[in-house]
């Protein structure tokens, strides 16, 4: 599906798919994909939306996650992932960059970069991971403010509030906030870093009707679920946000310890994709063809016999 070809494109925006994938019963799967061949072997592997995280982007911009990258960094990415697969994206927020104007600027840049949803978090500058400690929250009005900012600049974009009120407020706390956020605008709440399954059912116990987000990040503060799991416990969407991230970064890691150690890469073949399996997930030959002056591209097999 090369995205150059107009009738290959999706008709409706990536926000109202969203909402349609919403609408149906089961539980909505969303790996990380912040690069565009990571949501090309996503979309593969069989799921219909992605997540995008900014700790992935911040991380493979060589940055840490604590709110140092910009709307245009975000949109960049945006734009190559929704470009490469046409599937709708939820895409991580942060704080809105700013108050009301900032964040309304965010909703529009997203949307016009292809974005599906997005999530806005009730942290103050620098923000934090969620499942990091001493994150200071904004106050819940001023959050309220940023969410119908963001309801009155959207199009179609999907608005989740993400509330990190669990770990200082106690359940008691992100429910108050959940509800105000829901009064100012959001379709859906993400509560951050519940720490156990009766903290998930609670939560969700006390949201009835409202599409409840679940973060399934590794080596954080919440044990492992699967998606079922989470679906059984009320809640209607899952991320997995840095796990491609940190599966790559280790493979890049051991390869350049190979290389280091073994003066070349030919120890670390099996772990590659080949060419022709690359090209092959790029769609390498149905842009080629699509120009009658490329030659066919004749990929060579294997690797040539060693020098005598």
């Amino acid at each position: 599906m090369p995205y150059v070809i107009a009738d290959d494109l999706p008709d409706a925006p990536a926000g109202q798919r969203f909402r349609a994938l919403l609408e149906r019963p089961q539980i909505l799967r969303m790996p990380g994909a912040h690069l565009g061949i990571a949501a090309l072997l996503a979309r593969r592997a069989g799921f219909e939306a992605l997540y995008m995280s900014g700790a992935a982007m911040s991380a493979a911009m060589g940055l840490p996650d604590l709110g140092m990258i910009t709307v245009d960094d975000v949109a960049w990415h945006i734009r190559q992932v929704a470009r490469a697969s046409g599937l709708p994206a939820l895409v991580d927020g942060d704080t809105g960059y700013g108050e009301a104007l900032n964040v309304m600027h965010m909703v529009r840049s997203f949307e016009e970069a292809g974005a599906g949803a997005v999530h806005l978090e009730d942290q103050l500058l620098p923000k934090k991971c969620g499942h990091l400690n001493d994150k200071k929250l904004a106050d819940a009005r001023d959050m309220a403010a940023k969410v119908a900012a963001a309801r009155k600049a959207r199009r179609h974009l999907y608005l989740i509030a993400r509330t990190d009120a669990a770990a200082s407020e106690g359940i008691d706390g992100a429910v108050a906030r959940a509800k105000l956020y829901l009064e100012a605008g959001a379709d859906a709440i993400f509560p951050e870093a519940l720490t156990n399954a009766e903290m998930f059912r609670e939560f969700a116990r006390r949201m009835p009707g409202v599409k409840l987000l679940a973060n399934m990040t590794e080596f954080g503060r919440t044990p492992f679920f699967t998606a079922e799991e989470f679906e059984a416990m009320g809640y209607a969407m899952v991320i997995w946000p840095v796990s491609h991230l940190r599966v790559a970064a280790k493979a890049m890691e051991e390869l350049y310890d190979a290389i280091n150690r073994d003066g070349g890469t030919q120890n670390m073949l099996s772990r590659m994709q080949t060419r022709a399996e690359l090209y092959d997930t790029i769609g390498y030959h149905e842009y080629e063809a699509l120009d009658s002056t490329l030659v066919r591209t004749v990929v060579p097999q294997g690797m040539p016999d060693q020098k005598g």
